[in-house]
C-alpha cells in the first residue's frame, strides 16, 4: 500500500494537519517521500492513526498515547503498564463525573430556587455573584 497523506487522512479519518502534528511530536513515525517530496504511507500508518484517534477519543493525553504505542510495538511484554495507564484515565473520568454531578446539583438548586420575579431577587444571579460558590467548591459539595 502506498498512500498519499490525503488518502491516509480519509482512510484513518484524521485531518492532514493532525497527521503532520503527530509526525512532529513522534506519535507517527515520519515516512518516506517520493522524488517529488510527497509523503507516502503504508498500512501500518493507517492502523497507528486509528489507534491514536481512538485513544484521543477516550481522552488519553499525548504522553499516555506515546507509552501505549510503545507497548503495542512490543507485544510480548506484560500489559501491566497499559492497565496502569487505563486505570489512571478511569480515575480522571470518575473525578470529572463527580464534578459534573456537583455542577448539576448546583444548577438545579439555582433553578429550583428561582422565584421568576425581578432580577434583584433572582437566585441565579445571586448565586453567580456569590464568590463562595467558586468552581472549586462545587467538587466538594
Amino acid at each position: 500500500m502506498d498512500l498519499s497523506i490525503g488518502e491516509l487522512s480519509r482512510r484513518a479519518e484524521v485531518k492532514i494537519p493532525t497527521i503532520r502534528y503527530y509526525e512532529q511530536i513522534g506519535l507517527l513515525p515520519e515516512t518516506g517521500r517520493t522524488e517529488g517530496k510527497q509523503r507516502r504511507y503504508g498500512r501500518r500508518a493507517v492502523a497507528r492513526l486509528a489507534f491514536i484517534r481512538q485513544a484521543r477519543e477516550l481522552g488519553f493525553e499525548v504522553d499516555a498515547i506515546r507509552m501505549l504505542l510503545s507497548l503495542q510495538d512490543d507485544p510480548d511484554q506484560s500489559c501491566a503498564r497499559a492497565d496502569e495507564i487505563a486505570k489512571a484515565r478511569l480515575v480522571e473520568v470518575e473525578k470529572r463525573i463527580a464534578s459534573l454531578k456537583a455542577l448539576r446539583r448546583e444548577l438545579r438548586k439555582m433553578v429550583e430556587e428561582c422565584a421568576c420575579g425581578r432580577v434583584g431577587e433572582c437566585r441565579v444571579i445571586e448565586t453567580l455573584a456569590d464568590r463562595t460558590h467558586a468552581h472549586g467548591k462545587l467538587a466538594a459539595s
